[in-house]
């Protein structure tokens, strides 16, 4: 990957490994593009770097990520770079029942559904641009899962497992 000269979006990017990130695409001479589903988070990110690029998206909700694919087609035509880091993990104690588990639907949708969907909507973007990726941003936990993580370490296995049939397929665009 060329370290300058990319446009960038980062999903979660307000806050955490997504904002340091952010931080350092900006420092290398890219053009970064933050989403996140908190407004005031994206906004405190941008006083911090006025350079940044902002959009509210819950990228639990396909309406919001075609939004966002919209959104980024119209408004930043050399888009290369996708960054896939939105991300949710929760503690789960299942001594407490089945209902801890079953309000996690989020979980599965932010972090497994939410790569697939928005490397869906991206790619066609990304088709001949200039050194064009998508990241995944990822954990351990996908490989050795932690008991109290069973929902996360379960979709983060699962993204896992997706991105290595995509890259054993030798999908080239």
């Amino acid at each position: 990957m060329k370290l300058s000269g990319n446009t960038v979006l980062i999903t979660g990017g307000a806050t955490g490994i997504g904002f340091a990130m952010a931080e350092a695409f900006l420092k290398a001479g890219k053009q970064v593009i933050i989403c996140g589903r908190r407004e005031a988070r994206l906004l405190d990110a941008r006083k911090k770097h006025p350079e940044f690029h902002v959009r509210t998206c819950d990228v639990a909700k396909e309406a919001d990520c075609k939004s966002l694919a919209e959104w980024t087609s119209a408004s930043f035509k050399d888009l290369n770079i996708l960054v896939n880091n939105a991300g949710v993990q929760r503690d789960i104690d299942f001594t407490k029942g089945a209902d801890a588990f079953l309000a996690r639907e989020r979980e599965v949708r932010i972090n497994l559904e939410a790569p697939i969907m928005l490397s869906g909507l991206f790619v066609p973007q990304l088709i001949g641009k200039n050194q064009p990726a998508i990241v995944n941003v990822s954990s351990g936990l996908g490989f050795v899962p932690a008991a109290r993580m069973p929902v996360y370490s379960a979709t983060i296995g699962a993204d896992h497992h997706r991105r290595d049939a995509l890259n054993s397929s030798r999908m080239a665009w």
